[in-house]
């Protein structure tokens, strides 16, 4: 694949930063415009005359437009160029961010909810691929890990201060809001990011010879592992947390959560493009740690936020980690890899949701941290036996 401008990272050896930092702000739109209903949701349902039961579904169809669209899109437009399918991306989050600010109607509000999800579908599959062919060989991993430094920002920053803000100025402004950082960040990459060509048809793998690929399927089980195991618990932290006499403090606990996730996401991509493997693994057993110490943290509030800061320090890295060892184990055929790996991460979120139900209905949260392990474990054990999803041997220097 050959890029149809020059790559700023690749021509001068370091990063393209302006182009990163685009990228970066894509992925902070992408998560915040997911997630932000889950704050407003109060507002919403009144405002669309809607139960909050109703209105949490515009959180479930966002992921239902991503997890279908995310192989289907990748497929038809491998032959394309990159930035004109980027672009189109964020047009499809301003016109579902502006049909959200402005519609009276559950059904019209679902439909534009659905076309901002096979936006990000569409987004997910692009960026990581984007944010690689951006730098220099020996700084893919960081290149990526910058590009998806938007993701925490949104998750700590993003979604508490959309949500607060939305008390002051009502949630239809801040959907609002999204629309038009959507309009400024679409003429920044057109001014900043060179436009890559798509794949040649020569060079295009099958979906089923890309899965093929030594090292693809593990990094996508190491996913499903990792990201059922997160939201188990992330999905019913508020049930988890009454049990131990902690509800009350839900907002500060997600807050350190988000605060270690950046700090995750900062040590991933200073070390990454040398320690992809042992900061795989690393993730995988700080998660399992914390796990290990909210199971025995009844009455010690000090070890709660102990194990949230060793959880969220796992978390924040994570995506990078896997998007970087996805695109490295898949090759010319990243971004299909990508496509992949946002539908396994989407069912993760599902499998996550459902099963953390069952067993809170059957067993209360005691039952959780026995299954955190065992999903982390086979995880781990994923990880270490891949030698071509996450290699032994850090990259030379």
């Amino acid at each position: 694949m050959i890029s149809t401008t020059r790559t700023p990272g690749a021509a001068t050896g370091g990063l393209p930063l302006n182009g990163l930092l685009a990228l970066a702000t894509a992925a902070f739109i992408t998560i915040l415009t997911e997630a932000l209903p889950a704050g407003l949701l109060p507002g919403i349902s009144a405002g669309l005359g809607v139960p909050e039961s109703a209105a949490g579904q515009l959180v479930t169809v966002y992921a239902v437009g991503s997890l279908v669209a995310a192989i289907p899109l990748t497929v038809l437009t491998r032959g394309l160029n990159r930035r004109p399918l980027l672009l189109t991306a964020l047009a499809g989050f301003l016109i579902a961010n502006t049909i959200t600010a402005l519609s009276g109607s559950y059904a019209l509000t679902l439909v534009a909810r659905f076309i901002a999800g096979v936006s990000a579908g569409l987004l997910w599959a692009l960026a990581a691929g984007y944010a690689a062919r951006l730098a220099p060989a020996p700084l893919k991993g960081r290149a990526i890990a910058i590009a998806m430094a938007g993701t925490p920002l949104a998750l700590s920053l993003g979604v508490p201060g959309g949500t607060f803000l939305g008390s002051l100025i009502g949630w239809r402004a801040c959907f609002g809001l999204i629309s038009g950082l959507c309009v400024v960040l679409i003429v920044w990459i057109m001014a900043a990011l060179p436009d890559f060509s798509g794949e040649a048809a020569g060079e295009r793998k099958p979906l089923k010879g890309v899965l093929m690929l030594p090292g693809v399927r593990a990094v996508l089980l190491v996913v499903l592992g990792f990201v059922v195991a997160h939201n188990l618990l992330y999905t019913y932290i508020a049930p988890f947390l009454q049990a131990l006499n902690m509800a009350e403090q839900a907002d500060r606990v997600l807050l350190v959560f988000g605060i270690t996730s950046l700090a995750g996401i900062a040590v991933v991509g200073a070390l990454i493009d040398h320690w992809l493997r042992t900061l795989t693994l690393a993730s995988i057993l700080l998660f399992a740690v914390a796990a290990v110490l909210l199971a025995v943290a009844a009455g010690m509030p000090s070890l709660v936020y102990g194990a949230i800061a060793l959880w969220g320090l796992a978390f924040g890295g994570a995506a990078t980690l896997f998007q970087t060892a996805s695109a490295k184990a898949a090759g010319p055929a990243a971004d299909l890899a990508q496509s992949m790996l946002v539908t396994v991460w989407n069912t993760a979120i599902a499998g996550g949701g459902l099963i953390g139900g069952l067993l809170l209905e059957a067993a209360g949260v005691d039952a959780f941290a026995p299954a955190l392990l065992l999903l982390l474990a086979c995880a781990f054990g994923v990880t270490l036996a891949s030698t071509h999803g996450f290699p032994r041997r850090p990259s030379p220097r």
